[in-house]
């Protein structure tokens, strides 16, 4: 006669190791590990250039790289209180409030509108040879003596409020290309002292994410080649004034998703 407690007994251990090794093998979506994503920081997270805009004055578009990796990797939930314009004070005073303990990634932009980026601009491209080096060295200035204290801050807000998330801080690329680019143009001179600026702050805002923890997400490979004078161009040149030297949908699609998804795996 079959001891039938014994088959029993065996055919439950049997089925529970199957079980166990198919979800080893074959995880399950209820596996996976929740993604809290919020998206902080000034127009180069909101995507301005990128277009069309949302209606909270911040020039948000859901063609910017946040809500494309948000998209893409099926996130549990995604905030996006970045804001075109923003300086560190506004991430304080206003972003971070979207953070919260369960929050599990944060990425941010700041740092260029601090340093003058409006002003270094307007400047170069529509002053004489010496406003625009001036205001370069007044940036490059601030950007070495007193930007470092502000990221500190920030990140260090990030991190108290969203002590669980991964912080992700991108970089901002070099907007010219210092090729031939027509007698309208900016000179070959200014266009260079303009991305020697850009590797200013992107060293700072390396050097300040490193000691607070995070991962620099560098964009400046992703964009070369496709500058502010390039045959195939991911930066807006003057067409708009708000858009003016900022990426547009390519190169928020080709030049910042990338350099965050090399980050993020």
């Amino acid at each position: 006669m079959p001891h039938r407690p014994l088959a029993r007994a065996l055919a439950a251990l049997v089925a529970a190791f199957t079980a166990a090794l198919g979800a080893v093998l074959v995880p399950g979506t209820a596996q996976a590990a929740a993604v809290n994503y919020v998206a902080l920081g000034d127009s180069y997270s909101s995507g301005v250039g990128a277009g069309p805009y949302d209606w909270s004055g911040c020039l948000r578009s859901q063609k910017s790289y946040a809500p494309l990796w948000a998209a893409a990797h099926g996130v549990t939930s995604f905030s996006f209180p970045a804001c075109g314009g923003a300086v560190t004070a506004d991430v304080l005073n206003d972003q971070v409030n979207a953070l919260s303990a369960s929050t599990t990634l944060v990425t941010i932009t700041i740092g260029g509108n601090d340093a003058g980026f409006v002003d270094v601009i307007t400047s170069c491209r529509f002053g004489s040879t010496s406003s625009c080096t001036n205001a370069v060295n007044t940036a490059k200035a601030f950007a070495t003596s007193t930007l470092p204290g502000r990221l500190d801050a920030t990140y260090a807000a990030i991190r108290n409020r969203a002590p669980n998330a991964r912080l992700i801080v991108l970089g901002y690329p070099r907007l010219f290309e210092t090729t031939s680019c027509g007698w309208l143009a900016m000179s070959t001179y200014k266009r260079t002292i303009l991305n020697e600026a850009a590797d200013v702050l992107a060293s700072v805002t390396a050097s300040r994410a490193a000691a607070a923890g995070a991962t620099f997400a560098d964009t400046r490979g992703a964009f070369a080649g496709h500058g502010v004078c390039a045959g195939d161009p991911w930066i807006n040149d003057i067409s708009g004034i708000v858009e003016a030297y900022h990426p547009d949908a390519d190169g928020y699609r080709y030049g910042y998703l990338p350099a965050l998804n090399a980050v993020t795996g």
